[in-house]
């Protein structure tokens, strides 16, 4: 599936982080990704083929 991410939006992943939560807010898109994660609030960078390769659904930024 092709997903048009976008600053805002909640993405869910593989595999979950070790506190719990799949779900991550995308923080800044381009050949990296900074993602928060909903569970902690914890940060990182990830390139963009890892974040394409491993999403399981995609919730749009309410308008």
């Amino acid at each position: 599936m092709d997903y048009v991410y976008e600053v805002g939006d909640i993405v869910r992943l593989k595999k979950p982080h070790p506190c719990g939560s799949s779900e991550w807010e995308i923080l800044r898109v381009g050949a990296d990704f900074r993602l928060k994660c909903l569970g902690c609030g914890h940060m990182i960078m990830v390139p963009r083929t890892m974040v394409e390769k491993n999403t399981r659904g995609l919730q749009k930024k309410n308008p």
